[in-house]
């Protein structure tokens, strides 16, 4: 079943807030569709999906591109110095996330012909254990910090060390719905004494590094499906709402980014943190009562 506007709308919302606060957007958008009786693997949900990662992958470069600009770009030294600590970290996140996601398909998925780490992405009492996980990271890092009062001035550079384990706490989160990249990237930064500000820069432009390809993914599953065609399905008509979807994530992208600053820059992180625990608490009634 395609979804209405209203539903595009909706998760639009959800994808755009939650992918960009430290909260897990999978975890969240996965439990809307469930509540609202759409099947996240059917080709117009994977379509939808790319539309709204674009939309917060564009929120991303507009809210960050002039603290960026500023600590990246302002000399030739100064950008290859930033382009070696984050391909550093991408080089991380691919050697631990890649090989993690076979095994997690061997393990959980036992091998099954043709299984997928997607197919993980249904299993709402791993997501919950995830979403635990994440918060329990959330907090120590929040708390060991907000003794030290406000943020101060945006940071010194991120040296290779800092950067390689940032990178391998990424590709921890990629087999894994429910912990957040942005959560376990900015919190491993700041438990490694990483300056808040350069921790959450750094991470995002991870994340901008990371989000074209995951589009890609999920833009080959749609075409390698043919679902759509075999079913008559018109992913064409979707275009229109797809773009009214993408502008709401990337609305909604920007808002979170301004509240996650603040709260980053103020010492109350370790929040996010326990707003994890709860939506750990809620996927598991979700599971309990069959969604």
């Amino acid at each position: 079943m395609a979804p209405s506007l209203l539903q595009i709308i909706l998760l639009g919302i959800v994808q755009g807030a939650a992918e960009l606060l430290p909260v897990s957007s999978s975890a969240h958008v996965i439990a809307a569709e469930r509540l609202m009786r759409l099947d996240p693997s059917s080709p117009e949900m994977t379509y939808l999906m790319v539309m709204l990662h674009a939309g917060t992958m564009a929120a991303m470069v507009a809210y960050f591109w002039g603290a960026w600009r500023r600590r990246y770009f302002s000399s030739a030294a100064v950008f290859r110095e930033f382009a070696g600590r984050a391909a550093l970290a991408t080089a991380a996140t691919a050697l631990v996330g890649y090989p993690l996601q076979a095994l997690v398909v061997r393990l959980v998925l036992r091998g099954r012909p043709g299984a997928e780490v997607e197919d993980l992405f249904s299993n709402l009492p791993l997501m919950a254990a995830c979403l635990a996980a994440a918060g329990a990271l959330i907090v120590a890092a929040g708390l060991r910090t907000a003794r030290a009062g406000p943020a101060p001035g945006p940071g010194g550079a991120l040296s290779p060390g800092p950067a390689a384990w940032i990178g391998a706490v990424q590709g921890v989160c990629l087999p894994f719905r429910g912990f957040s990249r942005s959560g376990g990237t900015i919190s491993a930064g700041m438990l490694l004494g990483v300056p808040r500000r350069t921790a959450e820069e750094f991470s995002f432009a991870l994340a901008v590094i990371l989000t074209p390809p995951v589009i890609a993914r999920e833009a080959w599953r749609l075409y390698r499906s043919r679902a759509s065609a075999a079913a008559g399905i018109d992913l064409g008509a979707l275009a229109g709402p797809g773009l009214i979807g993408m502008a709401c994530s990337f609305v909604a992208g920007l808002a979170a980014l301004r509240w996650l600053s603040r709260w980053l820059e103020n010492g109350r992180w370790h929040y996010f943190g326990y707003y994890c625990f709860g939506a750990a608490a809620a996927v598991c009634a979700l599971a309990a009562m069959g969604y």
